[in-house]
């Protein structure tokens, strides 16, 4: 069966999506529909149609998204975030029976924006947009996991490196050597450098454009959760991907 105009529509959509989330920024009209097995000529009126909408930018040697597009997705990404991020959680809380979060980065700091805790906890009120200091948080390490040294220089360039708790980071380099095992595990560990006896593990979420967009976090006493960390890590690791394929526009089942 032929396929309609519309559906052609989507898979030059999708074509041009997938070639952005591998960082390239635009392509030629030529090399698109090699990829695609398309005609040349009959690809190009569609594109141009598409421009006329903004729904892809036609430049001289080039064609890309238009830039409505990554605004209409992020907001709905951001949506998705607390909706989807609200699942999660609860699914961490059932498995790990500690208290769980979704943060953010917000220059220097990172910041709550859903949490789920166990019945009978004791914490006491929400911290639910609260700015913890990203450099002795396992929120901010697994926020930072993909940004360079320039990029983590620059968040951290007016931040004074206090101590929070008996392992806090001292300064930049110790918590760029911290930074470098989290890469390494996938995920992040903090043991007592927020605050003495605290013990939490991290993971990254990222984006439909491949991007850290916020973290998936398990909180609570270190004598309770250092000798579960293995299950702990599994958990959010598991639900972090999870998240990750809601946020693309995928529906994978529950982990």
């Amino acid at each position: 069966m032929e396929q309609s105009s519309m559906g052609r529509g989507l898979d030059i959509l999708v074509a041009l999506a997938h070639r952005t989330a591998e960082g390239l920024r635009g392509t030629s009209v030529a090399d698109l529909a090699r990829e695609m097995d398309r005609d040349r000529s009959q690809l190009s009126r569609s594109l141009d149609a598409m421009a006329r909408e903004e729904f892809a930018v036609r430049e001289p040697r080039s064609v890309s998204l238009h830039w409505r597009l990554y605004a209409d997705a992020l907001d709905v990404t951001a949506h998705r975030l607390r909706t989807d991020g609200h699942t999660a959680l609860e699914g961490m809380v059932g498995e790990t029976g500690e208290s769980c979060y979704l943060g953010v980065l917000a220059g220097d700091t990172t910041v709550t924006i859903a949490e789920r805790v166990p019945r009978g906890s004791k914490q006491v009120g929400s911290w639910i947009g609260r700015p913890y200091p990203a450099y002795c948080s396992d929120c901010g390490q697994a926020l930072l996991v993909d940004a360079d040294d320039e990029e983590i220089a620059s968040v951290f360039a007016r931040t004074e490196f206090l101590r929070h708790g008996p392992n806090t980071p001292v300064d930049l380099d110790d918590f760029r050597r911290r930074l470098a095992a989290t890469r390494t595990r996938g995920y992040s560990i903090v043991d007592e450098e927020a605050e003495p006896g605290l013990y939490s593990v991290a993971a990254p979420v990222r984006d439909f454009r491949g991007e850290v967009v916020a973290a998936l976090q398990v909180v609570g006493p270190r004598t309770r959760l250092a000798p579960a960390t293995d299950a702990c890590a599994d958990s959010v690791l598991r639900w972090a991907d999870w998240l990750e394929k809601t946020l693309r526009g995928d529906t994978p089942a529950f982990p």
